[in-house]
C-alpha cells in the first residue's frame, strides 16, 4: 500500500528538529524508520510531516560513564551497534540481547534504539530490557531537557511519554555486579515477540538479594512483573524458587491485557509467560543448565 500525502523535513540539529516539530501539528520523527513507516504504509499512521534526524551527529555513541551513571547510549545507535557493543553486551546485557533478537538484519541495521522506544510498539524487544535494567530516556523538547524513567515511558499501544515536541537524545542505563538478559519466543509470522522477557538479578551467589522482571509482546502494553520480583527476592538461588517465580508471572496481569490474534489465544500467551519466564530467570542465573 501506498502512504497518504506528507511533508518532508531535515533537521540539521535537536534544535531545529524540536522547532519544526512545533512548527507542524502531528510531525512525526523519523530516523531508521522501521516502525513508523510499515504503519504508513497501512494506514494505522498518517502523519502530515516527517522531521528526519537520522543525519544528526553526536546522538550515536556508546559511552560507558562513571560507576554510578552507568552507560549512555546515544538515540541514533542502531540495534546492530548495541548488539555488537562489548560496553552494553558486559554491563548491560539484557539490552544487548534484545536489540540481537529484534527484527532481522536490514532493521537492525538501521533501526534505532531512541526511535523503537519512543514508538512504543508493545510487541518489540528493547522495552522488556529497558523496564529490567531500570534505564531512562533523555528529551529534550521546547520546554528544555527532562528524563523519562523506564517505569512511565509505555501508557499504551504505540503511546509513549515522549512528547510530541520531544526528541530522544540518549538512553541511561545504571550498572552495577548485577546480571540481566532477555529471552525471546519469536512470532513465526511477524518476527516480533509472542513473549519476551526482560530479566535482572543481583545475588551474593547463594541468595537474590534484588530482582527486576519485565515482559513485553504478550500483554498490550510493556509491564514489570512485580509478583515474580516478590517471589524472588530474598530467596535462595535455586531451581526450585525459579519455578515458584515464574509461576506468579501471569496472576497480577488482567486476563484482558493480554493479546489474542491469529498466531496465539490470550490463554495461550500467558500459559507461555510463566514458561519463558523461567527460561529467562535459569539463562540469567546459570541455573539448570
Amino acid at each position: 500500500m501506498y502512504t497518504n500525502d506528507f511533508d518532508y523535513h531535515r533537521a540539521d540539529s535537536v534544535e531545529e528538529a524540536v522547532e519544526l516539530l512545533g512548527d507542524h501539528d502531528n510531525a512525526e520523527l523519523v530516523a531508521g524508520a522501521h516502525g513508523l513507516l510499515p504503519r504508513m504504509k497501512t494506514g494505522d499512521e498518517s502523519p502530515p510531516a516527517l522531521v528526519d534526524i537520522g543525519q544528526l551527529s553526536g546522538l550515536d555513541s556508546i559511552e560507558e560513564l562513571d560507576d554510578e551513571n552507568g552507560i549512555s547510549v546515544g538515540a541514533l545507535a542502531t540495534h546492530a551497534e548495541i548488539a555488537e557493543s562489548e560496553i552494553v553486551r558486559e554491563r548491560a546485557t539484557a539490552l544487548a540481547d534484545a536489540a540481537s533478537e529484534l527484527g532481522d538484519p536490514p532493521v537492525r541495521n538501521g533501526g534505532t534504539i531512541g526511535g523503537n522506544l519512543a514508538h512504543g510498539d508493545p510487541r518489540s524487544d528493547p522495552p522488556a530490557a529497558l523496564l529490567a535494567l531500570e534505564g531512562t530516556l533523555e528529551v529534550r523538547g521546547s520546554d528544555g531537557e527532562r528524563t523519562i524513567d523506564a517505569t512511565d515511558l509505555f501508557e499504551g499501544p504505540f503511546e509513549t511519554a515522549v512528547g510530541e515536541d520531544e526528541v530522544v537524545t540518549a538512553i541511561r542505563i545504571p550498572t552495577d555486579d548485577a546480571v540481566s538478559g532477555y529471552r525471546k519466543r519469536r512470532d513465526p509470522l511477524s518476527g516480533y515477540a509472542m513473549i519476551g522477557v526482560g530479566v535482572w538479578l543481583r545475588t551474593d551467589d547463594e541468595t537474590i538479594e534484588a530482582a527486576r522482571v519485565a515482559v513485553t509482546g504478550a500483554t498490550t502494553t510493556p509491564a514489570r512483573l512485580s509478583a515474580v520480583e516478590d517471589e524472588l527476592e530474598g530467596s535462595a538461588v535455586s531451581e526450585e524458587t525459579i519455578t515458584a517465580a515464574a509461576a506468579a508471572a501471569g496472576t497480577e496481569l488482567d486476563a484482558d491485557a493480554f493479546v489474542s490474534d491469529v498466531q496465539a489465544s490470550a490463554e495461550y500467551r500467558e500459559h507461555l509467560l510463566t514458561i519463558d519466564t523461567e527460561r529467562a530467570l535459569s539463562d540469567a542465573l546459570d541455573v539448570g543448565q
